[in-house]
């Protein structure tokens, strides 16, 4: 059988021999310090992952750096987590604290592990997407120097997991996150008729629309758009640049919190917005940054111990999470979109 370059490559041919070795017999693990993860086998054998915090957008000269690294310190095995951060693999205990020197040296953070602040996951932002309301790295960049004292700590109440969509098609794992930030157009898109007639197949584009705020406009060769039931996503855009969603003037952010992805002490569960637009401010996105660190510290305030957002907004109760934030409730919260489905699996656990 002939070998193809698609697809990903088998993984088993790229994992470092102690995980080969000990595969399905690790029996416990633990964080010796932060940005540390020690995994013991029931052969005795221990796995070191050393976390560093690392850009989206990076380098050949990073990505080679970081290789080097690999090369002195584990053998050259390092891997990229979900979140943007490099993990180096060791075998061997007495490298760790080498290793953590030389990152340092490089001022290269080493973190985000246990109850702590992991790297921001964003999207691509101004620099790459075709359709977004604010930018990724830049908001992420600020946020992230603003907290940075939560990364390289554990001493937050539970871990704390951070994410940003540039749009509402929220690649970004906004919707699953403790606390995201969403970019929201807040006008209809400028139909550019010229556009559309030359280069739209309008079928698809009518069809793309998730709430059927598109219509045919034969007369024009193009389409119109009914604008109390637009929700302003940009999905248009993907199928024509004729559908110009873009607005620097009312393009902003909104905040959404109480996501998780985690089955631990109760269900998955979706964020919810809770302040519903911020203005872009680049290149420090101060009123952004400001409610960030607000709702943490009101977070680290009130939460238990062990304790994420979404699960302190649980035990207090909605209510009592905006009399603390001084949030202001207004009837942009209020979820009324008519396709939602209340009875939404999103968990592991099976209740008979």
């Amino acid at each position: 059988m002939s070998i193809l370059d698609q697809g990903p490559p088998d993984y088993k041919k790229m994992i470092p021999p102690i995980i080969k070795d000990n595969y399905g017999k690790w029996i416990y693990h633990e964080i010796p310090k932060p940005g540390v993860l020690k995994h013991v086998s029931e052969t005795g054998d221990e796995l070191f992952s050393v976390r560093v915090g690392s850009p989206r957008l990076i380098s050949l000269d990073f990505v080679r750096n970081l290789c080097d690294l690999a090369d002195a310190y584990c053998d050259g095995y390092l891997r990229f987590t979900s979140r943007n951060n490099v993990e180096f693999l060791l075998s061997d205990a007495s490298k760790v604290e080498p290793l953590i020197a030389a990152l340092t040296e490089k001022g290269l953070p080493v973190g985000g592990t246990g109850a702590s602040l992991s790297n921001i996951v964003h999207t691509q932002g101004w620099i790459h997407c075709h359709t977004p309301a604010t930018d990724a790295s830049g908001i992420v960049k600020a946020v992230m120097d603003d907290l940075f004292e939560y990364f390289g700590s554990m001493k937050l109440p539970a871990k704390l997991r951070v994410g940003l969509a540039c749009c509402l098609n929220m690649c970004g794992a906004a919707h699953c996150s403790d606390l995201a930030i969403v970019g929201v157009h807040r006008t209809v898109p400028r139909i550019n008729d010229e556009k559309i007639a030359k280069g739209t197949e309008i079928p698809s584009l009518v069809a793309s629309c998730p709430t059927g705020a598109i219509r045919p406009n034969p007369k024009a060769k193009s389409v119109t758009i009914v604008d109390d039931k637009c929700m302003y996503c940009g999905n248009c855009y993907t199928m024509s640049p004729g559908m110009e969603i873009m607005d620097g003037k009312n393009d902003g952010c909104a905040i959404l919190v109480g996501g998780k992805v985690s089955n631990a002490r109760n269900v998955p569960s979706f964020s919810r917005m809770v302040i519903p637009f911020l203005p872009n401010n680049p290149p420090r996105w101060p009123e952004v940054t400001d409610a960030v660190r607000m709702i943490v510290e009101v977070w680290i305030a009130h939460a238990r111990k062990g304790e994420r957002m979404s699960e302190w907004i649980e035990r207090i109760g909605w209510e009592r999470f905006f009399t603390l934030t001084d949030i202001p409730f207004s009837d942009k919260l209020i979820d009324d979109y008519i396709f939602s489905r209340e009875t939404f699996r999103t968990s592991a656990t099976f209740k008979y």
